[in-house]
């Protein structure tokens, strides 16, 4: 077989030079179809999650990765499905394909370090913490999320300086409001505590607040001494959520420095009616109980006319 002319070697050569960028053009392009159809899908399953539609916007985001698995908001918004139907694991999983699709976008590693922390995963969450206040020092939402993996790794004044630089960032931001007034309850720095709360309701009002608010605006309030104050937060925070034992708990203890036996006991039947959550809780009723009843043994003083 005789070799090729030279000259038709080189047409050859030319010809498939100029196909190249030819044929990445139309296999860009095809990508580029793909990707605007996955964000058209993407951006409709969101407007399912803002209308509650949760298993809609699963099947849309599930739609969103057929066509094109390297859209990083589909893996985000399947994450947060997920999520929202309690699937943790999967949910981190989508997050940490997000994370990496998007080059690291610090709303996206900011929120699976929420995630991680949420899961208990916290040396996790402490990394991607860092990480996202790397890239974004002006987020908020990243200082939260440092403040709170900080408080959950038992350092409370580092905590609370992250605390700090979000509410510098915003300062209407009752999540962070109210996980400083928990670390000042804990250092017992009851007027900065209600300072910060006053702050959060001047923001949201005072029935916008949420109940542990008012728990701890009465917790404040008794220390100081404030009583008649300390039991209407109590009862607030009874009328917000009704299904808590606390504030019957605080309210009974109240009660018995009061010398009110039988408000004790209406406010003890009431938390053990609710049932005690924690083992500070079932403590606490088991010793109001015991003075309750001791209160009620105790013959009532009458008074004897001179």
């Amino acid at each position: 077989m005789k070799p090729l002319p030279l000259r038709i070697c080189l047409a050859i050569v030319v010809a498939g030079v100029f196909c190249l960028p030819g044929c990445r053009a139309i296999a860009r392009f095809g990508e580029s179809r793909q990707s605007i159809a996955a964000r058209r899908l993407s951006g409709q399953g969101f407007q399912a999650i803002h209308q509650g539609r949760w298993d809609i916007a699963e099947s849309l985001f599930i739609d969103a990765l057929q066509v094109s698995k390297a859209d990083d908001r589909a893996h985000w918004g399947l994450a947060e499905a997920y999520w929202n139907r309690g699937e943790r694991e999967l949910a981190v999983q989508q997050m940490e394909q997000a994370v990496r699709l998007s080059a690291r976008d610090p709303k996206f590693v900011e929120r699976l370090g929420r995630m991680y922390l949420d899961v208990g995963r916290d040396a996790d969450a402490d990394a991607h913490s860092v990480l996202a206040l790397q890239s974004k020092r002006d987020s908020p939402e990243a200082w939260c999320l440092r403040g709170d993996c900080l408080r959950a790794g038992g350092k409370d004044e580092e905590a609370l300086a992250a605390y700090h630089r979000a509410l510098a960032l915003q300062p209407d931001y009752p999540e962070v409001q109210l996980h400083a007034a928990e670390i000042y309850l804990g250092q017992r720095r009851y007027d900065r505590l209600l300072a910060t709360l006053d702050r959060l309701q001047d923001g949201v009002g005072i029935d916008g607040a949420p109940a542990q608010v008012d728990m701890l605006q009465g917790i404040a309030m008794r220390k100081l001494g404030r009583t008649d104050e300390a039991r209407r937060c109590f009862v607030r925070a009874i009328q917000k959520n009704p299904d808590d034992a606390a504030p019957h708990l605080e309210i009974a203890s109240l009660a018995i420095e009061s010398g009110d036996a039988e408000l004790a006991r209406r406010s003890l039947a009431a938390a053990n009616r609710l049932g005690t959550s924690s083992l500070e809780q079932i403590q606490q009723l088991d010793q109001l109980q015991d003075v309750q009843q001791r209160m009620a043994s105790e013959p009532t003083p009458t008074s004897s006319i001179r």
